[in-house]
């Protein structure tokens, strides 16, 4: 198969699962009573703590592409549900920072788990040299990806 070509397979592959992996999202919302934003939401939030990093509300509003009004808004709906909570910063008392609620993580796993335990089985048969080009094609298109959404029309 010619580069071209495959390049552009590759693309319309990457469409698709980002296609199918927005519909699992959005059965997620429509399950919990949210909407695309309270999902990504949650996402950077659960990713800021798999880092090791407090996220305020301004990094989500950074993260999620929001107003400072809008993403108050955002965090006290989410908070009003259960699914957030606002922690003091033990070094800054001014600052406050956003954690997931126990409940939201356990729905999280449920809704997510099993997919989760799918993905990893279906890479069981690549080799760490494989999975380190998929990790880094996956970064690079991410990137490539972040950059298109974010640029001016």
């Amino acid at each position: 198969m010619d580069g071209d070509v495959a390049r552009q397979e590759l693309a319309l592959l990457l469409r698709r699962l980002t296609v199918e992996l927005d519909a699992v999202g959005q059965r997620f919302a429509l399950e919990h009573g949210l909407n695309r934003t309270d999902v990504r939401a949650l996402v950077a939030i659960m990713d800021a703590a798999r880092r090791g990093e407090a996220l305020t509300a301004g990094r989500l509003g950074e993260a999620v592409e929001l107003r400072s009004a809008s993403v108050t808004a955002l965090v006290d709906r989410l908070e009003k549900v259960g699914h957030v909570r606002r922690v003091p910063d033990p070094d800054d008392r001014r600052r406050v920072s956003l954690e997931m609620s126990d409940a939201a993580m356990a729905a999280g796993a449920e809704h997510f788990g099993g997919l989760q335990r799918d993905l990893t089985a279906a890479m069981s048969s690549y080799s760490d040299e494989e999975l380190a080009v998929v990790r880094r094609f996956l970064e690079d298109m991410t990137a490539v990806i972040v950059q298109h959404a974010r640029s001016d029309p």
